[in-house]
């Protein structure tokens, strides 16, 4: 009686989400160098042409990782956003989804903003990579109304905050901070962030 052959992890779903699905985790395992397309189509036991279908090139599968991870990325923080709620609750709760996001996909992370600065970047990613920043500027023109922060260019504004919060997730990615201490130490980098540090 002849054996079944292995398992694999793709039979007859969805191609494309199965090739990014192997491809975000050969980028956690391995890194952007390891990603090749021929490589994804062996890993979900497809032929090698069949990724043709969905990625032209490597390129475009690094852009649908991109879009992919911005779109995750919105949803949770627009989950988190409550516009209604005190300023420094809103703010420690996008906070608190985007360090979370970043300590769970530093690798994701940086194709998406790598991909997000490139000026050949498409329409759709780009709209997903902005979308990420209007969370944190609607916010800040929310409470420049309110009259709980500075005035000025609510970019701007938000620029200068968005550096804090990305610091403390990079400083929990690079190993300098450990991330479960990045996410608990969130309330109280969110209220320096807000109230500065000058004795009062």
């Amino acid at each position: 009686m002849a054996l079944m052959p292995p398992s694999r992890p793709y039979h007859h779903g969805d191609l494309r989400a199965a090739l990014l699905t192997s491809a975000e985790r050969t980028l956690r395992e391995k890194g952007t160098a390891a990603l090749s397309l021929r490589e994804l189509a062996r890993d979900v036991g497809v032929s090698h042409a069949a990724p043709g279908r969905h990625f032209k090139d490597k390129q475009a599968l690094l852009d649908a990782l991109a879009l992919s991870g911005f779109e995750r990325l919105n949803q949770a923080l627009d989950s988190a956003d409550v516009p209604d709620a005190p300023l420094e609750a809103r703010v420690t709760a996008l906070a608190r989804a985007y360090v979370t996001f970043t300590v769970g996909n530093p690798e994701l992370l940086e194709v998406m903003y790598s991909r997000k600065h490139d000026p050949d970047v498409d329409a759709e990613l780009a709209a997903a990579a902005e979308h990420s920043l209007g969370c944190f500027v609607q916010l800040v023109a929310d409470a420049q109304r309110r009259g709980e922060i500075v005035r000025g260019d609510p970019e701007a504004v938000t620029l200068a905050a968005a550096a804090c919060i990305h610091g403390l997730a990079v400083l929990a990615t690079n190993g300098t901070l450990p991330p479960d201490a990045a996410l608990a130490g969130l309330d109280q980098h969110v209220h320096l962030l807000l109230y500065g540090l000058k004795p009062r």
